[in-house]
């Protein structure tokens, strides 16, 4: 692979950023690592049910804890003191509590605690060591009480609960008989519907009263879905997104006691469905959304939701986006939350009685939108012929006018069933300031694009998959944006198994590459999941393959298997407590390529999991990786100055 020594590239240009001398790009400041990576300020803002008081999660000790305010006020209240670990997520029980979750070491069984808005009576409600806590449903009208689910009598399996906040006492609502994977509510908190899994096909059980067993309504295959959101005001019908008979989702209602769909509201032609929203007080369906190309979009059923959201809207620019993320009980009062491709964003509180906005803080003022860079939507299609929507982020003073022969990082997502959105990304807009082109793409498999994209992926990793990538990085040679001798490949979970599998199929595309918490064994990665994915285990054959029935194609396709064709640099990082992508996965693919002389570096956390959480970890991890990428595309990046 051909390398730039940092002499001649100093002579070319600005080091650390890759100006185009030729076409006068201008200069853009070097921004320090932290402030990319810096928790931020505030986040995960939340109204109180009364809208007297709001919350948020910010740093205390470098970890996110919560944090208390009433509105009006100016002081918070710090209600709690994690160090730790950073709290993963929380909710308001009621006016006077606030419930979180929070896991150790990055193992991912969630515990739940609750401690009261001055910071009193902390109860650990389920501090199991080796036991998850899920909420199946917050009982937003039903103040003392909370419906939880936790695996504790089966690792395998979550049993519901009802819990008492106030005293910690829990019932147990139902014994899963071991194939239950979700559960559901009526409007009353009462346990109406369940969710089976036999490991290829969906089982919907409903009851009329928790009195009653459970009967089965539907069943489907896992690759058909009708997903109940909520009951009518009567306890009747359910609101569902389903693609029953469709491509796409659709909104529609649904009788629960024999899943008959009795109305069809509204589906996007080109999207499927990621919500809706109902409102408790006027008893309307207000809206649902999707997530485009770059936008969300909302299709609203009701004209006094319509004329909220355009009055909140009117408030902002037009290039930021508007979502409003909380209210409370009574609806008039809302935290609202913008942000962009290039502005981590901010949260603001909204009086509907008075039209009048506050804004409550800044998510990371220390960033500077204008010099950040743009996230450019974009489009290619692939070498069969299927359209693959994805995002160019390129270095400040850069547009698809004047790039040519950029280095360039292509960052495939994790998930593979999840995708990858228009927004703000940390590591988008460091890799950009570093001088990178970054190339996210919605290959196949990617969700919001319908069943059929969906199914496109089955037994494809490493494959048509990884073509989808691949055609990516071409269609960016073909425009004359990627300098074809200085291109990277970095992902994590999937997006690390992409890498690597990039790495093993096209090892002459890639000049580095860094594989963070992903597979590399498809047979060791689907004996290690965690026990309570067992129940899917055979729909991870058909979407995966299967151990026996598909074994040349996952050997084929394991690049630990065939580490031997890999001659890429590459860095991987790996938390020791991921329950996902076990250690393993990473220690046997750094130990094949040391065995063939192939460089590879190795970071282990023996305090993480599935992704670094603990902020020092992060900038560690950061740091080695930018290190990582001037070596190989850049030349030895030293120092930043001009010759």
């Amino acid at each position: 692979m051909k390398k730039i020594n940092a002499f001649t590239l100093a002579i070319l240009c600005f080091v650390p950023l890759l100006t185009n001398c030729g076409n006068k790009v201008k200069e853009v400041r070097e921004i320090p690592l932290e402030d990319f990576f810096r928790k931020p300020e505030i986040s995960s803002f939340r109204i109180s049910p009364s809208g007297e008081y709001y919350s948020y999660r910010a740093p205390y000790e470098t970890r996110m804890n919560i944090f208390v305010q009433k509105v009006g006020e100016t002081e918070p209240i710090r209600i709690t003191d994690e160090t730790d670990r950073d709290i993963a997520g929380y909710l308001w029980a009621n006016d006077d509590r606030i419930l979180y979750l929070k896991d150790t070491g990055g193992d991912e069984n969630y515990q739940l605690y609750g401690v009261n808005i001055d910071g009193t009576d902390l109860i650990a409600y389920t501090a199991i060591p080796g036991v998850r806590t899920d909420i199946i449903d917050d009982l937003e009208d039903i103040e003392e009480y909370i419906l939880i689910g936790t695996n504790q009598r089966n690792p395998q399996v979550f049993d519901p609960y009802r819990l008492n906040v106030n005293t910690g006492e829990m019932e147990l609502l139902y014994e899963n008989p071991g194939n239950i994977l979700g559960w559901m509510t009526d409007n009353d908190g009462k346990l109406r519907v369940a969710y089976v899994m036999d490991g290829v096909n969906n089982t919907i059980l409903y009851r009329d009263t928790e009195q009653e067993d459970f009967r089965p309504v539907l069943t489907t295959s896992f690759k058909e879905s009708l997903n109940f959101y909520r009951f009518t005001p009567d306890n009747k019908y359910v609101y569902a997104i389903s693609n029953i008979g469709r491509d796409k989702d659709a909104l529609v209602i649904v009788d629960p006691a024999t899943a008959e769909e009795k109305e069809f509201i509204y589906a996007n032609e080109k999207y499927d469905l990621a919500g809706m929203r109902f409102s408790k007080k006027r008893e309307v369906l207000e809206f649902a959304v999707y997530y485009g190309h770059k936008d969300p979009g909302y299709e609203f059923f009701d004209e006094e939701s319509e004329k909220l959201y355009k009055k909140v809207r009117g408030h902002f620019d037009n290039n930021l986006e508007v979502s409003l993320v909380s209210r409370n009980k009574t609806e008039d009062v809302y935290v609202v939350a913008t942000g962009s491709d290039k502005d981590y964003g901010a949260y603001y509180v909204y009086d509907t009685t008075t039209d009048e906005l506050t804004k409550i803080a800044d998510m990371a003022p220390w960033i500077d939108p204008s010099e950040m860079a743009d996230m450019i939507p974009v489009k290619y299609t692939t070498r069969d012929g299927l359209e693959i929507e994805a995002y160019l982020t390129l270095p400040g003073g850069y547009t698809m006018k004047n790039a040519r022969k950029l280095p360039v990082v292509v960052n495939p997502h994790g998930g593979p069933w999840a995708r990858d959105y228009w927004g703000y990304e940390p590591e988008v807009q460091f890799l950009a300031n570093r001088g990178y082109a970054v190339l996210q793409m919605n290959f196949r498999g990617s969700t919001g694009y319908g069943r059929q994209f969906w199914e496109k992926s089955f037994k494809q990793w490493g494959l048509t998959m990884q073509d989808d990538i691949t055609d990516g990085v071409q269609w960016l040679i073909d425009q004359g944006i990627a300098d074809p001798d200085r291109i990277a490949i970095y992902g994590g979970s999937y997006g690390g198994y992409a890498t690597l599998a990039g790495i093993t199929k096209t090892p002459e595309l890639y000049a580095a590459a860094v594989d963070y918490v992903g597979v590399s064994n498809l047979f060791t990665f689907l004996e290690t999941i965690p026990p309570y994915w067992k129940p899917m285990l055979d729909m991870m054959y058909e979407m995966v393959g299967h151990p026996d029935d598909d074994k040349d194609q996952l050997t084929a396709t394991s690049p630990a298997l065939n580490a031997d064709k890999i001659v890429t640099p590459l860095f991987v990082v790996q938390g020791a407590n991921d329950p996902r992508v076990n250690k393993d996965e990473s220690d046997q693919m750094v130990s094949a390529l040391r065995d063939r002389g192939i460089e590879v570096d190795y970071l282990v956390k023996y305090d993480e999991g599935h992704g670094f959480r603990n902020q020092e970890n992060v900038f560690e991890m950061y740091r080695a990786m930018e290190k990582f990428l001037a070596e190989h595309l850049l030349g030895d990046k030293t120092e930043p100055s001009v010759q």
